[in-house]
């Protein structure tokens, strides 16, 4: 199993993107930074599609994209969740107004 470790700072990804930007290779920064050179490659990739210019092969969303479907799946989630309440308590009255209908009819 990998070895899970918190995500680097933003401030760190930016500037090891402007080191392999400035031409500085994604091999040899992973040995005087730490992160591998797939991630560093990640990054560059996504500042790629955060600057509207994506890479070859690594199209995909923007990280204020990717921010507004994570928004809007939360969203989707609240609303199901909501939905499914309100259906549950108007099957919950309808039942309830069947019962005191039918017992007051008798009377």
């Amino acid at each position: 199993m990998p070895k899970s470790r918190p995500p680097y700072p933003a401030e760190f990804r930016q500037q090891i993107v402007e080191l392999a930007e400035a031409g500085r290779s994604p091999q040899e920064l992973p040995r005087e930074f730490g992160p591998t050179s797939q991630t560093i490659v990640n990054w560059l990739a996504q500042a790629a599609r955060d600057a509207g210019k994506p890479l070859p092969g690594k199209e995909g969303l923007s990280s204020t994209e990717r921010a507004e479907l994570a928004k809007l799946r939360r969203e989707n989630r609240q609303l199901k969740m909501e939905r499914d309440i309100l259906a549950k308590a108007t099957a919950w009255f309808a039942r309830r107004s069947e019962g005191s209908t039918s017992n007051s009819s008798n009377s």
